[in-house]
């Protein structure tokens, strides 16, 4: 045995990290507050960043959730001076992919934060300097995320030009008019950027309020005394697909009588799960064959290119009560279900998919979060029928009765398929603060944390490491592989 005592530790620490930054954002979960899910969180980053920060680093590259991302660059920027040469190279090249990838209002959070902490230093400067020269248009940044920027440009003295257009660095506004605008407003009569001008006439012309992005226009909207109605319909051409989706659901579930619609069929696997979760179980069996086939579709191209290659596939899909979540991420456990499904369903040989609810409901598009946790019973129907991938997706609170599930799942791999002709891994969307982990089934059971049903592919993958006999040198070979393709993609411009 070529791995030490050590090296095992050390993968499952690592592992514990990785479970903990895909699943758990601080926010509150069905059986943990927040408070506990943060100080938990706040534990597991300060104990993996001080002994094993290469690979800290490294879970940039791995599909951890926007939170800890950015929690991940900013613990990496405080502590610059405890890296050497070479991880600080490794480190820089990881942190600007993964800026890359942040929703922009997360990043100039970031800026606070590290402002907040006095991090002001020339790697930081230049890491963020060279973010905000990649942005399309920073006169839409300064109109829709004027605090960031503004903190950005005063804390870290970075050079601000209006660009506009995406991307195409053709400058349609003075070099300083940027400033202006974000430090002394009023000073200019007028604006050469479309956007910086509109702003300003907005304050008194109602025709420029529809010329702004949806979130800075509604407060305008509001102080004109315009009808939201009328509001919607006029601004709908500005608005993004999740704003489309929120109006759509305020106008009534479908959007009937409002001009707003969403194409659903271009919407996130996981976020048009949320939105059919969100809906009556009367408009879900109306609309059956527009949610089902936008599912379906979403469920193609997150599968692509490993769509029909997983043979005979069982899947074991928690729909009990606590798949309800919590008030902050209602119905997030249930959603990621039944995403889970439609994705299996694509990943799974033509007919050779089936799936069991902890409900024993059959139809997918009507489940909800009621009832007991009979994980056991359910996992028996499944191995009965005789696949080759086995998928649990739940919280791990097997309780009808207790302890069954793992049991179950224990005779079986030591009795009855010690051949291992059926490979078994629990996707759990929901992070145990008190066990600094996701709650496993059984130890014999690989088991890896999941936000997004759109992961599950890489999600499978990853939990062969938590079985307990793969070491650190193989962790570490995975992680190099997957941090030579995150970087590959965004040095090719694959990364928006």
């Amino acid at each position: 045995m070529t791995e030490t005592y050590a090296d095992l530790i050390a993968a499952e620490d690592v592992l514990l990290f990785v479970n903990a930054a895909v699943t758990s954002t601080g926010q509150r979960e069905f059986r943990s507050q927040a408070y506990q899910q943060r100080l938990s969180l706040d534990f597991l980053h300060e104990y993996v960043q001080v002994n094993y920060r290469t690979v800290y680093a490294a879970s940039l590259a791995l599909d951890i959730n926007d939170h800890n991302a950015a929690r991940v660059v900013e613990q990496l920027l405080r502590t610059a001076g405890e890296a050497s040469g070479e991880q600080r190279r490794t480190e820089g090249r990881l942190i600007a992919a993964r800026l890359a990838r942040l929703p922009p209002q997360r990043v100039y959070r970031l800026f606070r934060a590290l402002r907040a902490a006095k991090v002001g230093n020339r790697r930081t400067r230049a890491i963020l300097r060279d973010w905000l020269a990649a942005r399309p248009d920073l006169g839409h940044d300064a109109v829709k995320y004027r605090a960031g920027l503004k903190t950005a440009a005063r804390h870290f003295h970075l050079p601000l030009t209006t660009a506009a257009g995406t991307g195409t660095g053709t400058a349609t506004g003075t070099a300083g008019e940027l400033g202006d605008f974000l430090f002394k407003p009023g000073v200019r009569p007028r604006y050469e950027h479309p956007l910086l001008d509109a702003y300003r006439r907005a304050h008194y012309e109602q025709g420029a309020v529809y010329e702004l992005p949806f979130t800075v226009a509604e407060g305008f909207a509001a102080k004109h005394g315009v009808a939201r109605e009328a509001f919607v319909e006029r601004i709908a051409p500005r608005m993004t697909r999740l704003e489309r989706l929120r109006t759509q659901r305020e106008a009534g579930a479908d959007g009937a009588g409002s001009a707003v619609r969403t194409d659903l069929s271009v919407m996130p696997l996981t976020r048009l799960a949320l939105y059919a979760l969100s809906l009556t179980t009367e408009e879900r069996v109306r609309r059956r064959a527009e949610l089902t086939g936008a599912l379906r579709a979403a469920a193609r191209r997150a599968a692509d290119p490993y769509a029909g290659t997983w043979g005979r596939v069982a899947a074991v899909l928690d729909d009990s009560y606590s798949a309800s979540g919590s008030g902050v991420k209602r119905r997030r456990p249930l959603a990621v279900a039944l995403g889970g499904h439609f994705l299996l369903e694509a990943l799974a040989a033509p007919g050779a998919y089936g799936a069991w609810w902890t409900s024993g409901r059959t139809d997918p598009l009507l489940v909800r979060p009621y009832g007991p946790t009979p994980l056991g019973m359910r996992v028996i129907d499944a191995l009965e029928y005789a696949p080759e991938r086995l998928v649990v997706v739940s919280d791990g609170w097997d309780n009808a009765p207790p302890g069954l599930a793992g049991e179950v799942l224990r005779v079986w791999r030591t009795r009855l398929d010690r051949e291992r002709r059926t490979s078994v891994v629990h996707l759990n969307p929901v992070y145990d603060a008190d066990g600094f982990d996701v709650r496993r089934l059984a130890a014999s059971v690989p088991t890896a944390g999941i936000r997004d049903a759109e992961d599950l592919p890489a999600l499978v993958e990853i939990a062969q490491f938590a079985e307990g006999r793969t070491g650190l040198a193989e962790l570490q070979a995975y992680l190099g592989r997957r941090i030579e393709s995150f970087l590959r993609t965004y040095e090719r411009g694959g990364a928006t």
